[in-house]
C-alpha cells in the first residue's frame, strides 16, 4: 500500500513543500518538491495568500493522503516565529478543509526519523533525504529538502513504514539513539526531592 504524504516546512519568505509516495517497506519516491516564495516587503495578508495559493496548487495536482507540517518552536526572533506560525496555520487549515489527516513534527523528531540522531545537522538530513529518495543531490534550497524530510518522517513515524533507524542509520547512530532514548526515559521517571 502506498501513502502519498505532503510535507511542509512553513515559512513566510520561503515555504518548502514536498510530496512523496511511501510504501509499507519504506521505499519512497519523490513526487514533487519546491519552494513557495513571498516578498518580504509585501503586506502579511498578501504573503499568506501567496503561500496558500501555492499549497492549493500542490494539493490539486498531487492529491496527497495526509499532510505533515514542521511544528513551530521557540526562537529568539519573534518576528520569524510569528511568520512561521502563520504559514503553518495556513497549511494545516488548507489540508483540513480537504479532509486530510494532519500532523506536526518537531525538528528533532524529523532529524531522528531521517538520520537516527535527533541533533543531526542540516547537511546530514539533506544527505539522507537524497539517499532515501535516490536523488543525485539534495533539493535546494534547504527548505525544499526539509519539506521532504518532514513528509518522510511522518510516513515512517505514523506506521506507513517501519522506523527509519532500522534501515538508514549506521550502527553508531542506532547505538547513540538507543542510549539517548534510555537516558530520556530515565530522566522522565527521576523524581526531584522536595
Amino acid at each position: 500500500m502506498t501513502t502519498r504524504v505532503l510535507g511542509i516546512d512553513p515559512g513566510l519568505t520561503r515555504c518548502g513543500i514536498g510530496v512523496v509516495d511511501v510504501e509499507r517497506d519504506r521505499r519512497a519516491r519523490l513526487v514533487h518538491v519546491g519552494v513557495i516564495r513571498s516578498p518580504a516587503d509585501a503586506d502579511p495578508g498578501v504573503r499568506l495568500a501567496m503561500i496558500a495559493a501555492g499549497i492549493r496548487v500542490v494539493l490539486d495536482e498531487h492529491a496527497p493522503d495526509v499532510a505533515a507540517v514542521e511544528r513551530v518552536f521557540a526562537q529568539h526572533n519573534v518576528a520569524s516565529v510569528m511568520g512561521t506560525a502563520q504559514a503553518s496555520g495556513v497549511a494545516l487549515m488548507l489540508a483540513a478543509e480537504r479532509g486530510l489527516p494532519t500532523a506536526t513534527h518537531t525538528p528533532s523528531e524529523v532529524k531522528a526519523a531521517i538520520t537516527g540522531y535527533g541533533s543531526a545537522d542540516k547537511a546530514q538530513v539533506q544527505h539522507m533525504v537524497a539517499r532515501v529518495l535516490g536523488l543525485p543531490e539534495a533539493p535546494q534550497p534547504a527548505d525544499a529538502a526539509d519539506a521532504l524530510a518532514i513528509a518522510l518522517c511522518h510516513a515512517w513515524r505514523s506506521g506507513a513504514a517501519p522506523a527509519a533507524e532500522a534501515l538508514t542509520a549506521t550502527p553508531a547512530q542506532r547505538a547513540w539513539a538507543a542510549a539517548e532514548k534510555r537516558s530520556r526515559v530515565a530522566r522522565t521517571y527521576v523524581r526531584t526531592p522536595r
